[in-house]
């Protein structure tokens, strides 16, 4: 089968097309499936970059979603046709995030889904939303899912909320989607007016430019008539963080997703005291959690926005697309 390695030192120019051994058949509670999506994500990037260090010839990519070729005895959830779509964190079912998480996410700890074929334990996915194609799948399982925990799992977003979104690309797109489906009032930022636009024509109530406008906390906090947001996604990390935190309203919820903006740095504490924020660090979640956004989906017609398609042999060019700031929504990798 064909597939994508990281080669040694990890970097763009060192993800190598690779023909592997084929997987076989499925054992018992496992399943085959055929991979044909698998979508970009910061993390992936990380990895890729050498940021997050992994074993030399790891295949990439924690997002994969197919068909079903062949399952094995006592496997239960699936039968073959099925359109699956796979888990950040397969080993999670529901509850707290068990210790060693991290150790066997795909594309990271193990190998991922830039590959033809896998054969797995059938837990590690999960049905796909009906009528979506496998493309459309293949966005849900790290942005998707990291949108819905910010908004329904660590919070109660609701009719009559108030949710920040920064910027245009997946977790982002994803929350403004959940949020308005939930009834809740949006505000979404962006340095692009462009951007802006289409973020508006997905329904956002609000939009500021945050380079026009570097003070945006201060601005989301006028345009709630100063009593701020109920969360913030935050996506940047510490260079955005204090703008989130004024941005917040007492007892407000931050959901700290990323570091596009820096991985460290000051924290005013004495914002973060005076406000009674919440500010909660998170990465995806369970399978409960998965299966819950999926049903959420469905029942309200929610299509997942895509930015552009890149064969799985131009891999590296799409992670180049994607640090160039050049999408809107989700970049897929066709398998």
């Amino acid at each position: 089968m064909r597939a994508i390695q990281l080669r040694a030192p990890a970097s763009l120019d060192n993800l190598a097309l690779a023909d592997l051994p084929d997987p076989g058949d499925p054992g018992p509670g496992e399943i085959r499936v055929r991979l044909t999506a698998s979508s970009l994500n910061f993390h992936d990037f990380a990895v890729v970059a050498g940021m997050i260090p992994t074993a030399e010839n790891r295949i990439p990519m924690s997002d994969g979603a197919g068909t079903v070729e062949a399952v094995g005895d006592g496997v239960t959830d699936f039968a073959v046709g099925d359109l699956v779509v796979s888990l950040f964190f397969p080993e999670w079912n529901d509850g707290a995030t068990p210790p060693g998480a991290f150790t066997k996410v795909p594309g990271d700890g193990i190998d991922g889904y830039a590959r033809e074929a896998v054969v797995v334990p059938q837990h590690w996915f999960t049905r796909a939303p009906a009528g979506w194609s496998a493309a459309e799948a293949a966005t849900l399982t790290c942005a998707g899912l990291t949108a819905w925990r910010a908004l329904f799992v660590d919070t109660a977003t609701q009719p009559g909320s108030t949710v920040l979104v920064q910027g245009s690309g997946g977790v982002s797109v994803f929350a403004l989607q959940f949020a308005k489906a939930a009834g809740a009032r949006v505000i979404a930022t962006s340095s692009s007016d462009a951007k802006l636009d289409r973020l508006r024509a997905l329904g956002a109530d609000e939009v500021i430019n945050y380079k026009t406008v570097p003070e945006w906390g201060v601005r989301a906090l006028e345009l709630t008539g100063g009593r701020g947001v109920d969360t913030v996604v935050e996506i940047g990390g510490a260079g955005t963080l204090d703008q989130s935190m004024r941005a917040a309203r007492v007892g407000g919820h931050v959901a700290l997703i990323g570091v596009l903006a820096g991985i460290a740095g000051p924290v005013q504490t004495a914002l973060l005291m005076s406000k009674n924020l919440r500010v909660q660090g998170l990465t995806v979640g369970s399978r409960a959690q998965q299966l819950a956004m999926i049903a959420g989906v469905e029942a309200n017609g929610i299509r997942p926005v895509i930015s552009d398609h890149f064969p799985l042999e131009r891999l590296a060019d799409a992670f180049r697309h994607q640090i160039a700031n050049a999408h809107f929504g989700k970049i897929v990798v066709d398998i």
